[in-house]
C-alpha cells in the first residue's frame, strides 16, 4: 500500500536537505549556481528524482549545464549519505537529478507571448485607419422600399 501523504513529506524534506548540503556541505564551485526545484519520490521510496536549474553568474552568461550535472553525479554518494542521515526512514532513497526544464519553457512562452502581443498591436495600429471595402455596415437592416424605386410617379 502507498502512501502518497508520506511520499510527499519525504520528498519535500529530501529537498531541504539536497539545497541545504549543496549550499553548506559540497565545497564544489560548479555548484555555486545550482538550485533544486522539486524532489519526486517513488511509491515503494526506493528511488528519489531530484529536479534542478542551474542559472547564469550574469544575464548575458550561458548557465554550465554540464559541469553542474557533472558535479552532482560526482557528489551524489555524499548527497544521499546526508540524505539518509537526516531523514532516518530505514532504506535511503537513491538519489536521481534531472535538469528542470520548466524555467527554459516559461521563458521561451514568455518571448512568444511578447510576439504575439507586439503582432497583435501592429495590427490594431494598422487596422485604427482602415475602412471597410464596401457598404460601412454591410448586415444593416433592409431599408424602406423608396417610391421612385417601384416606378410610381
Amino acid at each position: 500500500m502507498v502512501d502518497q501523504a508520506r511520499a510527499r513529506r519525504l520528498a519535500k524534506r529530501i529537498t531541504q536537505i539536497v539545497a541545504g548540503a549543496l549550499e553548506h556541505e559540497v565545497k564544489d564551485p560548479r555548484l555555486a549556481m545550482v538550485t533544486v526545484t522539486d524532489t519526486r519520490v517513488s511509491g515503494d521510496l526506493r528511488e528519489a528524482t531530484v529536479y534542478y536549474t542551474v542559472l547564469g553568474r550574469t544575464v548575458d552568461e550561458a548557465p554550465d549545464t554540464a559541469g553542474a550535472a557533472a558535479a552532482l553525479e560526482s557528489a551524489k554518494g555524499v548527497l544521499r549519505t546526508t540524505v539518509g542521515r537526516q531523514t532516518g526512514v530505514r532504506h535511503t532513497p537513491s538519489l536521481a537529478f534531472v535538469a528542470d526544464e520548466v524555467p527554459d519553457e516559461a521563458r521561451r512562452m514568455e518571448e512568444l507571448l511578447a510576439r504575439t502581443r507586439a503582432s497583435d498591436a501592429e495590427v490594431a495600429r494598422l487596422a485604427a485607419g482602415a475602412r471597410p471595402a464596401g457598404d460601412a455596415d454591410p448586415y444593416r437592416a433592409p431599408r424602406e422600399p423608396d417610391p421612385s424605386d417601384l416606378g410610381e410617379e
